[in-house]
């Protein structure tokens, strides 16, 4: 079968709107498994808890610092859906309150357990959750982005 269709990791970022968090890392992990060039391994997206962006492309702010790093974040912001548990063997979240949000839909343990706290992967910085920059400043943003390219280097390393 062609790994296209069928990568072998598939993975999906969880934070609470999908327009400024988990966009972001799923943009950093595309371009961190680019550069490793390992595309044909990995399916890689990203959803929100709430349904209030749907459509929309990520926060111009995280776009903005995500551009002047090199990524591309044009994600347009989805809802998290029951199927994503079937449809993905990884599901990351940024903080406690998305993990618990995201296991309470959970059917089973098998599918609860499929669900990480992305800070738990972080290497050079200590944080127990990647916070949400949306009612912060540049500084916000800065902090979550290179908490974010920590842990998706932890992650790709992983994999």
């Amino acid at each position: 079968m062609n790994q296209k269709t069928n990568p072998k990791y598939r993975l999906l970022f969880v934070c609470l709107g999908n327009i400024c968090r988990s966009p972001a890392a799923d943009g950093v992990m595309h371009a961190l498994v680019q550069k490793a060039g390992r595309e044909q391994e990995f399916h890689i997206d990203s959803a929100g808890i709430g349904d209030w962006h749907m459509g929309q492309l990520p926060d111009p702010r995280m776009r903005r610092h995500g551009t002047a790093r090199g990524y591309d974040f044009s994600h347009h912001a989805r809802q998290f859906r029951q199927e994503d548990f079937s449809r993905f063997d990884h599901i990351y979240v940024m903080d406690e309150a998305n993990y618990k949000a995201i296991t309470r839909m959970a059917r089973d343990e098998e599918e609860k357990a499929k669900v990480h706290m992305l800070p738990d992967f972080l290497h050079a910085h200590v944080a127990a959750t990647i916070p949400d920059p949306y009612y912060g400043g540049d500084p916000d943003f800065e902090y979550a982005l290179d908490l974010i390219e920590d842990a998706c280097a932890t992650l790709l390393a992983a994999f």
